[in-house]
């Protein structure tokens, strides 16, 4: 009874961590009204960068990957060495909370950040490998969402690849499917050629869903 407490504390702690809005908190503070009326909808980094803020488009980035980082590291340097997985799994609850936060009816952002918060926090060797790959693809492509999706893409076979064990790999496999699904209004943008460019001010964009 006492490891399914653990693990049920470890699932509700990640989860309401990782639904904290915060490009819609920090954007109100701002002033700039609410972020899920402009470009996409989204509430997540990308989407605040339309805004023209860098600043806060990097703050909410940090504090994004943050809150599923922080979730992860915690938790595996209390209970790791009984639970080895839990530290991963604790992360990948915050990407869910982030997701698809109570706060706003389960309409959350589409993980990117957050994912990358899990990776180095959880898995950092696989986050060595992730990072410097949506680096490229965005350089080249100029597209956030298309460096995201090939990233994660790899994610699971990297960590295969390094022998992670099967539930990390597992765990990985399943947040990347739950990425690419929060992204399939940007994969038809991509696959017709309208997916808006890094920083870009579109703010005609038709939102993943109506908020």
């Amino acid at each position: 009874m006492m490891d399914g407490m653990i693990w049920a504390v470890a699932a509700a702690t990640g989860y309401l961590l990782g639904s904290i809005p915060f490009g819609l908190v920090i954007t109100k503070l701002a002033g700039l009204g609410d972020i899920r009326a402009i470009g996409s909808g989204n509430i997540g980094a990308t989407n605040v960068l339309r805004t023209g803020r860098k600043d806060l488009a990097l703050a909410t980035f940090l504090l994004d990957s943050g809150k599923a980082g922080l979730a992860a590291l915690v938790f595996q340097l209390i209970f790791g060495q009984t639970y080895p997985d839990i530290g991963l799994f604790t992360g990948a609850m915050a990407f869910v909370g982030h997701c698809f936060p109570v706060w706003l009816n389960f309409k959350g952002g589409k993980g990117v950040a957050t994912y990358a918060g899990l990776l180095f926090g959880a898995v950092w060797k696989v986050a060595l490998f992730a990072a410097p790959c949506w680096l490229i693809v965005v350089f080249i492509s100029r597209r956030s969402s298309m460096g995201a999706l090939v990233a994660a893409a790899f994610v699971p076979i990297v960590a295969w690849g390094l022998n992670y064990s099967i539930p990390k790999v597992a765990i990985l496999a399943v947040l990347s499917l739950i990425l690419y699904w929060r992204h399939r209004t940007n994969i038809r943008r991509i696959l017709d050629g309208t997916e808006p460019k890094v920083g870009s001010k579109n703010k005609t964009e038709t939102p993943e869903e109506p908020k």
